[in-house]
């Protein structure tokens, strides 16, 4: 049972966007001011990714600790449980099938959890430089 009324609930759920977080942003403005350019969140490309860097055909995705099932910090809610098991899921088998996509392009992906970005967001674009390199 829920612990809101479904209105109150669409409400919550409608706030949640799929782009743009803090987390993106803070990532993809460090990475600006190591001079890489990117799109965001381009819908050209095969699953949507969150960052492109077409020169380097490269595509970054940041992945949220609960929408993506990490192992540390994913809290699967005690309400509809089922729901969210096979939510998270499926979300984790459709990021499986993107990165298999881009490693058949020969492009190359780089996934970052959100906890990781927050904990040192410096240290995160190092990576992606040391990766591209």
């Amino acid at each position: 049972m829920d612990t809101v009324s479904k209105q109150k609930r669409s409400e919550i759920m409608s706030r949640i966007k799929s782009r743009d977080s803090k987390i993106e942003a803070l990532f993809s403005k460090a990475l600006w001011k190591r001079g890489f350019r990117y799109r965001k969140n381009s819908g050209t490309y095969f699953g949507k990714p969150d960052i492109v860097l077409k020169r380097h055909e490269t595509v970054i995705f940041v992945d949220s600790c609960f929408w993506h099932g990490c192992k540390k910090h994913c809290r699967i809610p005690t309400n509809h449980k089922t729901y969210w098991k096979q939510k998270i899921a499926k979300n984790t088998a459709r990021d499986k099938e993107v990165s298999k996509y881009y490693k058949k392009q020969g492009w190359k992906i780089f996934r970052i959890w959100e906890h990781e970005i927050k904990k040192n967001p410096s240290k995160a674009v190092n990576e992606i430089v040391k990766f591209l390199k």
